[in-house]
């Protein structure tokens, strides 16, 4: 059986949410209250708001909660961007594959927001 587009989504968001969370654990000490426990909550936030969304009766407020996940998605993103350029992350393949993950999970955050705006 073949698996459903929500489970695809979440299991994305799934590995995004540990990968970042393996990557900070090599972050600065002193960036324990700063880019790293925002980097860490911002993309927990994405996968937590997409539950909560899914989990909704009303398109509206499905869509709230989408986009409230994709800009959370979008913060984490810009903090990996700028945790790499500082040179806390230590492992180039991991900062790879969380990018490509964020732009997979972005593509189709925007494509469940998009078609629950087009229903009646």
């Amino acid at each position: 059986m073949p698996k459903l587009f929500h489970d695809v989504l979440r299991e994305k968001m799934d590995e995004f949410v540990h990968l970042v969370y393996r990557i900070t654990k090599s972050f600065p000490p002193e960036e324990r209250y700063g880019a790293t426990s925002q980097l860490r909550r911002a993309s927990l936030s994405v996968i937590l708001n997409y539950i909560e969304g899914f989990a909704r009766g009303r398109r509206l407020v499905k869509i709230n909660f989408f986009e409230v996940s994709l800009g959370s998605l979008q913060e984490s993103r810009y903090l990996l961007e700028f945790s790499c350029k500082e040179a806390w992350i230590e492992n180039a393949d991991e900062y790879d594959r969380s990018m490509q993950l964020a732009k997979e999970i972005a593509a189709m955050l925007w494509k469940t927001i998009e078609n629950l705006r087009r229903e009646p």
